[in-house]
């Protein structure tokens, strides 16, 4: 049976995990808001996860809200050894359709204090800002995260949703871990950040890594996916594996068998050919 064991490892810090994570978010209810109307197969697609390698977990404390930490707790802990949880906060879920920013430093200690209790934890492993807020200095928010780090709360810092300059800005502060930025093959904007992550060594986490229908309808991913007896998602997933070996993938599901789909990329080894005829796709890449 095929596990994330298969898709090698990567750093967090001086944390080893397997190199395709889960992005949980997909197991809340629609427009992740809500419990789902089957909690107990949402669950179960968590336990799933780990049975089939998984060891990072991708949440957030606007997932739901405050959902989808809860079920990562309900469903796995207490936790197997060597499974690292990385949560977010930043983020404020007014209603369903609201995603606004709010880095003050004080909403990110209550912000990180709930996780801390909905996860059953004493110390998130990697605790990542959701999002800069523009009405807050970025410095005071990354100050505030290293403050909660200096006092045991956060084991690593990670950032989500930045700019190169946001990234070095970070890392003059405290040490960064990760970034977590959307990316796949049909949206590569945030080409730039991912090449600052190998210059510097952090993990880059793509987050919508399957990006809209479209990708999946290319031509060329179907193409290459008949000749490796694979799906469109998997050469996708593999595609990114092979594009970088920083990068981290986080494909998320509410399905077990859409996560058993997702963890079969890793027996997609696409020759150079193919994964040089992925890259000219006709995806959007910034200009130089």
């Amino acid at each position: 049976m095929l596990t994330t064991l298969d898709a090698g490892s990567i750093r967090l810090g001086d944390l080893g995990v397997h190199r395709l994570g889960f992005g949980a978010m997909r197991v809340c209810g629609p427009d992740v808001w809500g419990q789902p109307a089957d909690r107990a197969g949402a669950l179960q697609v968590l336990r799933r996860a780990v049975e089939l390698g998984v060891n990072f977990f991708d949440t957030s404390d606007a997932y739901g809200p405050h959902v989808n930490e809860e079920q990562i707790a309900a469903a796995l802990h207490p936790y197997p050894a060597g499974f690292v949880i990385g949560t977010k906060g930043g983020l404020l879920r007014p209603n369903r359709y609201a995603w606004n920013p709010d880095g003050q430093p004080g909403h990110l200690r209550r912000a990180l204090e709930g996780s801390l209790t909905r996860l059953r934890l004493e110390r998130i492993d990697l605790y990542q800002l959701h999002a800069p807020d523009p009405h807050v200095p970025f410095a005071e928010s990354v100050g505030a995260l290293a403050d909660l780090q200096r006092a045991g709360k956060i084991r690593h810092v990670g950032l989500s949703n930045v700019s190169v300059k946001q990234l070095e800005e970070a890392s003059r502060i405290i040490p960064i871990v990760s970034v977590q930025n959307e990316y796949n093959l049909g949206n590569r904007a945030s080409e730039d950040v991912l090449l600052a992550c190998e210059r510097m060594g952090i993990a880059f986490l793509p987050w919508y890594p399957l990006g809209a229908g479209g990708n999946l309808n290319l031509p060329i991913v179907k193409k290459v996916a008949v000749r490796h007896g694979a799906t469109p998602a998997q050469v996708l997933l593999a595609w990114l594996l092979a594009r970088s070996p920083m990068m981290l993938p986080i494909p998320g599901t509410g399905s077990i068998a859409h996560l058993e789909e997702n963890v079969g990329a890793v027996s997609v080894k696409l020759s150079a050919d193919q994964f040089a005829a992925l890259g000219r796709s006709g995806a959007r890449v910034p200009k130089r």
